[in-house]
């Protein structure tokens, strides 16, 4: 089945197939999206496939569908508190960027390798250390130093797109369960006891959901063959790491300036769990050289 899809011209798949589901979502009851978030979904939506293939949206798709449905783990509740997230968890276009520039970023240069449009240059790059980045590959695999170095940093930037997601999905679960269910919530500067919603506040419940969110799909971009299971742990440590400073963020500089809204700090935070996991991969490569 993968073999045929992956024949078919990328282009009329990924237009074709988000199209259709366009249509699904405008017609359907429950709002996931606002309409102006529906077409940015849809051209998000084809960039990951005809950059990543069915593989890349699985892991989009999978973030979407999961966050969308803790979004809604104790709507009415929040909703009384005032503490919901806006439009009953709807996504507008801010959502969509918010959450998906860094993985739309790290899939738009895996595109741009594999097109060949960037000859990267090797004279002093280390290829015999940095072979190990390319999962179940020897070095005599690939007789070119280009070959090498453009499939290292594609597999670089495919543990970038998929720790991105990770990172989210993480924080976007240990927020919603935190105040859905958090029975003691404490700011992250100062672990002083504070309301359930306040920024840079955390709990009990919703760290731990956050970890199984960012396990659950980190194993979905290793079960597609994007990463490996070391890039699996890679993913659920960088959004660990990220989620927290995305709570220090919140806690310390979000209400000092107005242009910090929760989506830029959505967008920080995918960025440093996308470059937490490429570094720790990094790191671990240089230490077993």
């Amino acid at each position: 089945m993968s073999s045929l899809i992956d024949s078919v011209n990328p282009w009329l798949v990924a237009v074709g197939l988000n199209t259709i589901l366009l249509g699904l979502a405008w017609i359907a009851p429950k709002k996931l999206l606002t309409p102006a978030g529906l077409f940015h979904a849809w051209f998000l939506a084809i960039l990951i496939w005809v950059t990543l293939g069915w593989q890349g949206y699985a892991v989009v798709m999978f973030y979407f569908l999961v966050g969308s449905g803790v979004t809604r783990i104790g709507m009415a509740q929040k909703q009384a508190e005032g503490i919901a997230e806006k439009r009953s968890g709807a996504r507008g276009p801010e959502n969509v960027w918010g959450s998906a520039l860094t993985g739309a970023l790290c899939a738009l240069g895996v595109g741009i390798i594999n097109s060949g449009f960037l000859v990267p240059s090797y004279q002093y790059f280390d290829f015999a250390q940095y072979k190990f980045l390319v999962p179940n590959t020897s070095a005599t695999s690939y007789g070119e130093p280009v070959e090498l170095l453009s499939t290292s940093l594609q597999s670089l930037l495919l543990l970038g797109y998929v720790a991105s997601f990770s990172t989210k999905l993480a924080d976007t679960t240990a927020s919603e369960v935190g105040k859905a269910y958090g029975k003691s919530t404490f700011l992250i500067t100062t672990l002083q006891p504070v309301p359930r919603g306040t920024e840079g506040a955390i709990s009990l419940e919703g760290t731990l959901a956050g970890i199984v969110a960012s396990v659950a799909i980190a194993f979905v971009g290793w079960a597609v063959g994007l990463i490996d299971l070391l890039g699996v742990a890679w993913c659920v440590l960088a959004a660990f790491i990220a989620t927290n400073l995305e709570s220090v963020i919140g806690a310390t500089l979000q209400s000092k300036y107005t242009w910090l809204t929760n989506e830029v700090v959505n967008i920080f935070n995918t960025l440093i769990g996308a470059i937490a996991a490429v570094l720790l991969a990094w790191t671990w490569i240089s230490i077993i050289k």
